[in-house]
């Protein structure tokens, strides 16, 4: 039977013990038993404070022993248990003013100790003066080394730094800075753009290149050889000032980037009096840089834009009338006021007010969409007609435009399978490459085969040459900028392997309801037997209109759009599961199931074969008439959205080879849709587990599938296709978090767009790497036969980063 920690900590400090035993307990027996009236829930109660310590200098185990001890006896310490293997120490106290002087007292044992501050998890940072992806692996390497840092990732295409740690903001930004870069904490509030001017920087380019071209007009002058020298020296000092530093921190986190390669060359020009060379180096170094900055920001800009459609103020009706807050200060349940020509602050509902509001931020919709009283508004939209009085249901953090910013930028930073790839090569390619310049440096000249200065410079070349900046930017940018443009227009890619894989689907299978169609009931044909059909839409309007059935809804919606009144009517029944019943100028008129005129011995066989007809094309049907005789029947169906057509005709356009059809319906109404529709193929008669058999017999045919459906209903389907692509995302969360692609919108407007754009991403990224790998072998095959310089070898480098980049950024305009 195991003891309580009281009977141990008794048993280890009884007086039988002896004293090498009590020492060899520790802690047990560094404090002093509880008086009788401290134990238990009193004692925990007693210690007003607790702080835990960072302790070193502890050698072993009796070394914390030693600490214990001697810190037990300072007057305000309650408890103290000192952790050796964990290097800890956390102290129970008074006060807090006891907790400043612990790192003093500690220093008399030969200690050195420090407040630990908590984890702060999941921190975004900013981080800007990135040129490629090795940097971003230096920073990471150089953060990652620092004791107060638990994890850290750092993503170049987004310029963000996920880090989890102890220190302060300042400290981070210190340690980012250190490496040779800026950060700041990546806020909603601090990612927002201001009209505050930026600090211009001091324009190193410029002053590199205006030496650079001051020494070299001076060298066909009478100026001295070692002034032109000296402006050389100079341009490659300032020029090379900030990639000498990020050279340094990599080296020392033992990280080959470019700034390592290209510093090397330069010092090596030098070294061999090749001070023009050296100079060049370091000036296209810099402008390449500052070309390739300026055209990633672009990219990444297309995030801060959408973070950037949110007003930054509120104006919140209050008692006395209103009162302006910064969106981060209003809570739940306050009350906005959006005039007509401004943007809603906050997601919300609407208490009063009518309008039409442009929802294009967010569902890529074109055209505006009504908005009444209970309806839902998203902030960012644009309230272009009534003044509105909203209820806020979400917080500038949690709003849908703020869920769709973070979802982007993870899916910015999630690698895609071809990027992955190219990161695996790069790690081999460039060390393989720096060894080969080496081995080109020595061997050659060891051998007899020529000078060692002209093998070094050989070898430099190769140097720059060895870095595969342009390769590996080629993936990452195209897809932070199809991503980008995606959210912009109101369709979610949740990643770079969901945008692959959008692009090399070849068959799409449709949820029917509410994808293909309305999925909503709508009147689609009248047909009188007696009378005029005004008359026969007016006595099915007067008995329908006291029910709530979707489809009576339908008849009373048919008749409102058409002006045709009801007519005066009392003694209204529901007739449960076949229709109801009215009295209309003293006769019992009916609308419901031909099946109840049929109860009520009404011959419907002349009815009957345009009846099965009707309801094999998917027709519900509503009979109207007397207890004597049917007066005519209305059809009433889930009706073909406008835009589904047009949407599959651009589908096929832009090469998906295969439309397929899932539905529950009968055979003959699912024909009927197939053919209305333009698709190839249908399903019918589904359960809805079925719908993941039928998705499964696609695959086996050897194409990949896409499953569009509504997120919720259709999950099981949506899972097992190789790309699951949601509908009406701004509405369901659901939808949001769990499929691979949303449409934000409900309607399939964006899913030609999306397949286009993915196809697009794809070609390029082909494009991309074909290039950058074209250039790097061309450079290598020059080297040898001694073609190829430094500066050219730079130039071949950042110019093809450069261009890859361009490349990309074209999917940015991509409509």
């Amino acid at each position: 039977m195991q003891k309580t920690e009281q009977e141990t900590k008794s048993s280890c400090c009884s007086i039988e013990n002896t004293q090498e035993e009590k020492e060899a307990a520790g802690s047990c027996c560094s404090n002093k038993s509880p008086e009788p009236e401290q134990t238990g829930e009193m004692n925990e109660k007693s210690i007003n404070h607790v702080q835990t310590f960072k302790v070193s200098g502890m050698d072993c185990p009796s070394c914390a022993s030693t600490l214990e001890k001697g810190l037990s006896k300072r007057e305000g310490v309650q408890s103290i248990s000192v952790n050796y293997a964990a290097g800890k120490m956390t102290v129970g106290a008074l006060n807090n003013d006891i907790f400043a002087a612990i790192p003093e007292d500690v220093k008399k044992f030969g200690f050195e100790a420090e407040p630990e501050r908590p984890v702060k998890d999941a921190y975004i940072y900013q981080v800007s003066g990135m040129d490629c992806s090795s940097c971003a692996a230096t920073l990471e390497k150089h953060m990652t080394g620092n004791v107060g840092v638990q994890s850290v990732k750092v993503n170049f295409s987004t310029g963000k730094m996920h880090i989890s740690h102890t220190l302060s903001d300042e400290q981070v930004v210190k340690e980012v800075q250190k490496s040779g870069f800026d950060a700041k904490l990546a806020t909603l509030r601090n990612q927002k753009k201001t009209d505050e001017k930026k600090i211009k920087a001091f324009p190193v380019t410029t002053v590199s290149g205006l030496l650079l071209a001051i020494g070299f007009i001076g060298s066909f002058t009478a100026i001295p050889e070692w002034m032109i020298t000296l402006f050389y020296a100079s341009a490659i000092v300032i020029g090379g000032y900030k990639p000498a530093r990020s050279a340094f921190y990599a080296v020392k986190s033992r990280s080959l980037d470019m700034n390592v390669l290209m510093v090397t060359a330069a010092i090596g020009a030098a070294l061999i009096g090749e001070w023009f060379e050296g100079a060049t180096v370091v000036w296209l170094f810099a402008l390449g840089n500052a070309l390739q900055n300026r055209s990633i920001e672009r990219t990444r800009d297309s995030i801060r834009s959408l973070i950037n459609l949110t007003p930054s103020e509120a104006v919140i009706k209050a008692a006395d009338g209103t009162v302006v807050k910064d969106v981060e200060d209003v809570s739940i349940h306050d009350i906005m006021i959006v005039k007509p020509g401004e943007k809603i602050p906050l997601d919300g509902e609407i208490t009063a007010g009518r309008s039409s509001l442009n929802q294009a931020p967010i569902t890529g919709e074109s055209l505006p969409v009504d908005k009444e009283p209970g309806d839902k508004v998203y902030a960012g939209t644009v309230n272009e007609s009534g003044s509105l009085e909203v209820k806020v249901t979400r917080l500038s953090e949690d709003t849908t435009i703020a869920r769709i910013i973070h979802l982007v930028e993870e899916a910015q930073e999630k690698k895609a399978p071809t990027q992955a790839f190219i990161d695996r090569f790069a790690a081999v390619y460039t060390p393989i490459v720096f060894l080969l310049a080496l081995l080109v440096m020595v061997v050659p000249p060891l051998a007899g085969f020529g000078a060692w200065g002209e093998w070094f410079y050989r070898g430099l070349a190769l140097l720059v040459v060895a870095c595969p900046c342009a390769l590996v930017i080629s993936t990452p940018v195209a897809i932070v900028s199809a991503i980008g443009n995606a959210a912009r227009n109101g369709v979610l890619i949740k990643g770079g392997t969901f945008l692959e894989k959008a692009g090399a689907i070849k068959a799409i299978a449709f949820d029917k309801t509410g994808t293909l169609t309305e999925g909503k009931t709508k009147v689609t044909q009248v047909i009188t037997l007696e009378g005029d059909s005004e008359t026969l839409v007016s006595i099915a309007k007067t008995i329908e209109e006291h029910s709530t059935h979707p489809i009576a809804q339908a008849v009373i919606s048919y008749a409102n759009e058409r002006n045709i009144s009801a007519k005066a009517g009392n003694g209204f029944s529901a007739i449960a599961g076949k229709g109801a019943t009215a009295f209309i100028d003293g006769t019992e008129y009916f609308a419901g199931k031909p099946k109840l005129f049929k109860e009520n011995g009404v011959s419907t066989a002349h009815l009957d074969e345009q009846i099965d007809v009707m309801e094999n094309e998917g027709n519900t049907l509503v009979a109207v008439g007397t207890r004597d005789q049917i007066l005519g029947l209305i059809a009433v169906a889930d009706t073909v959205r406008d835009i589904t057509v047009r949407s599959i005709e651009k589908l096929k356009q832009s090469g998906v080879s295969e439309m397929v059809m899932l539905t529950g319906d009968n055979e003959g109404t699912a024909k009927k849709m197939a053919a209305e529709t333009g698709l190839d193929r249908y399903f019918a008669e589904l359960m809805p587990e079925d719908k993941v058999t039928a998705v499964k017999k696609l695959q086996n045919e050897g194409k990949q599938v896409a499953m569009v459906g509504d997120g919720i209903n259709d999950a099981p389907a949506l899972a097992t296709a190789d790309l699951g692509i949601a509908m009406g995302g701004a509405g369901t969360d659901t939808a949001m978090e769990t499929a691979d692609i949303v449409l934000m919108a409900d309607n399939l407007e964006k899913l030609p767009y999306t397949i286009s754009l993915s196809r697009k991403a794809l070609t390029i990224i082909k494009q991309n790497i074909w290039f950058s790998l074209m250039t790097k072998l061309a450079a290598l095959m020059l080297i040898f036969p001694g073609f190829l310089t430094l500066w050219m070898a730079v130039l071949s480098d950042t110019g093809a980063a450069l261009i890859v980049i361009l490349n990309s950024m074209r999917l940015l305009r991509m409509k």
